[in-house]
């Protein structure tokens, strides 16, 4: 009863005694698990060693070991029936690790987690290293490895000019080193990369060089590429100068047909060049095409947009391209409509323009079904009353991978078109094999020509080049018209050389000139001048002839009139003028003087000539040159 007040007066009441006792209890039960694991650390590096890893393992330590190397696990509520231990004996110690436990499969596993797997990226990053550095276990200590090795690593830094000065010098100083080929490409990619129009052109060259010293190398193909990129990255705008565009299209042709054992991914690289390149000829020549369509001039759009249609068959719009083609061939049928000209001639141009115009729609309906401006062929074709084709499953399965391959316009591709000066190549394809030669290109005169030929089969009219015939005489006219009449009159001949006849020669025949051959016979015959000779006579003098006789000349005449009889007065020359010498001799008389008198000198002329010996000017006469 005396214990009962004490406990009381402890606690004010019988539920906070309890509730501290509770939390007295519950100190009790968890103080040895969490001395329990404040020692596992330390057991876990001891039972590391051991071979059956991080197993729990009981052990028989003596009493005298220290508490922090042991653990004795009192039996807990939750297992009322465990055995105490006796009193006097060795209390079991559980080590408890905070390794996973490893299994046969386990151990597997976490090699195989361990082990790193390289990616795509890495693998080729390895394997062009692996490449680049063949030679670098074995030679790496010599003199020209380091020397290009450090070139290498200044040009990756940024300093190609210290790069290609150390380059050079190994070059010139190691003219045998297995790099030399290495050192002049590595050249070629310094100025490349270093950018600029002036780097550029001297990248070309260094290029240029290397393909044509190295030939049969691998890397002949790859300085090719590089070539047809500098011409890629200096093309314009498909209204500006299209010369770079030009010559990048023959590098990336001249690359894909020079080296066709090139490695796979170049060989689709310059694919694609070629294709986006071939999209911006294509533009220019599209555009020059719709130029011509405004001003009316329908031979220009016609030759422009032919061009486009067989040369540059992967353009992003063809389906545009033979849209305008057609107007084209329809504006001309049209046109012919208005003229007045017999209807017979009228109907067959009608009819062959309205044809290639149906024939040009028809290509878009049948090989471009997945393009966007498909309908309005068909809108075409309905309105000419043309019966409207429907294409195959391979054409339009054709047609949608080839539209699919292009590229969307994203919000960077629309800033770089605005800020950028460079040709819009977003929706080149992606597919399909490009033109390696060009067709025969199509031009306006030659479409007018044609224009005019079909104009000329239509209405039966002959060529102008034909000769026109004679009128015939209207009264045989009627004679030739009949049907007894089997066989046509032949034209007449040509006129010959000896038919002209001048208006002195009316009534006279023609004179014959004659040539003399030295050293002939004298008995050769003589070719008379009439007949269907020239006119000529070649005379034949004999051997005998004396000098003064007239056969030593050869039968040859003299030149000039027949008559020597003189000419009127009014028809003769003029005589020619007496010569005038300004500069008149001395007479005899005028150099000769009378006995006993000096010769005079001659005063001195100031206002033609002056001299320092005589005296000097004086008053406003210094002020006179002359």
């Amino acid at each position: 009863m005396n214990s009962h007040r004490a406990f009381s007066s402890f606690f004010p009441t019988l539920r906070a005694s309890l509730l501290a006792g509770a939390a007295v209890a519950g100190l009790l039960h968890f103080s040895p698990v969490a001395c329990a694991q404040a020692t596992a650390a330390p057991v876990a590096q001891t039972t590391e060693s051991q071979p059956t890893g991080n197993q729990t393992t009981e052990t028989q330590a003596p009493q005298s070991e220290t508490p922090q190397a042991q653990t004795t696990v009192p039996p807990t509520a939750a297992e009322p029936n465990a055995a105490q231990p006796a009193e006097g004996t060795a209390t079991p110690i559980e080590t408890i690790s905070n390794q996973p436990a490893v299994h046969g499969r386990g151990k597997q596993k976490k090699e195989k987690d361990g082990k790193v797997v390289q990616s795509k990226d890495t693998r080729k990053s390895l394997t062009k290293n692996k490449k680049i550095d063949a030679h670098a276990g074995a030679d790496a200590k010599l003199p020209d490895k380091q020397l290009y090795d450090k070139a290498l690593l200044a040009v990756k830094k940024g300093h190609y000019d210290v790069g290609r000065l150390d380059l050079q010098t190994m070059l010139n100083t190691y003219p045998d080193s297995q790099y030399q080929m290495r050192a002049k490409l590595a050249i070629a990619d310094s100025w490349y990369k270093e950018g600029g129009t002036a780097a550029l052109t001297q990248a070309e060259s260094e290029y240029a060089d290397f393909r044509v010293f190295f030939p049969n190398v691998p890397e002949a193909a790859e300085a090719q590429m590089r070539i047809g990129d500098i011409y890629f990255k200096e093309m314009d705008k498909p209204d500006r100068d299209y010369a770079k565009a030009t010559h990048a299209e023959e590098e990336y042709r001249r690359m894909m047909t020079d080296y066709p054992n090139a490695p796979p991914e170049l060989m689709t690289q310059a694919k694609q060049r070629l294709r986006e390149v071939q999209e911006v000829l294509a533009t220019r020549e599209s555009n020059i095409a719709s130029y011509y369509a405004t001003r009316e001039n329908w031979s220009a759009t016609i030759a422009r947009y032919q061009t486009v249609v067989d040369t540059y068959p992967l353009y992003s719009h063809m389906d545009d391209t033979l849209v305008g083609l057609g107007d084209a061939y329809e504006a001309q049928a049209r046109y012919i409509r208005t003229l007045a000209l017999p209807e017979a001639g009228k109907a067959k141009l009608e009819k062959l323009y309205d044809e290639k115009a149906a024939d040009a729609y028809r290509q878009v309906v049948l090989y471009h079904p997945a393009a966007p401006h498909v309908e309005d062929a068909r809108d075409r074709l309905a309105a000419m009353n043309v019966p409207i084709p429907e294409p195959s499953k391979e054409q339009m399965a054709a047609s949608v991978a080839l539209e699919n391959s292009r590229s969307n316009y994203r919000i960077s591709d629309r800033a770089r078109l605005l800020i950028l000066h460079t040709p819009d190549v977003v929706t080149a394809a992606r597919q399909g094999e490009p033109t390696l030669t060009d067709p025969k290109p199509t031009y306006a005169p030659a479409v007018s020509n044609r224009v005019k030929s079909d104009y000329n089969e239509a209405f039966n009219i002959a060529p102008a080049a034909a000769p026109a015939a004679a009128a015939p005489d209207p009264a045989t006219a009627t004679e030739a018209a009949t049907p007894a009449a089997d066989t046509a009159t032949a034209p007449p001949a040509p006129l010959a050389l000896e038919d002209v006849k001048g208006e002195s020669d009316a009534a006279a025949p023609a004179p014959t000139t004659t040539f003399a051959t030295p050293g002939a016979a004298s008995s050769a015959p003589a070719v008379s001048g009439s007949g269907a000779s020239m006119g000529v006579e070649i005379l034949t003098p004999s051997a005998a002839a004396s000098p003064a006789s007239p056969d030593a000349t050869g039968g040859l005449k003299a030149v000039g009139p027949k008559d020597a009889m003189p000419l009127p007065e009014i028809e003769k020359a003029a005589a020619a003028p007496d010569r005038q010498n300004e500069i008149t001799a001395p007479t005899a008389a005028a150099q000769t003087l009378p006995a006993g008198k000096k010769k005079v000198k001659d005063p001195f002329d100031k206002s033609e000539e002056s001299s320092s010996r005589h005296k000097k000017k004086k008053g406003l006469n210094k002020v006179n040159p002359f």
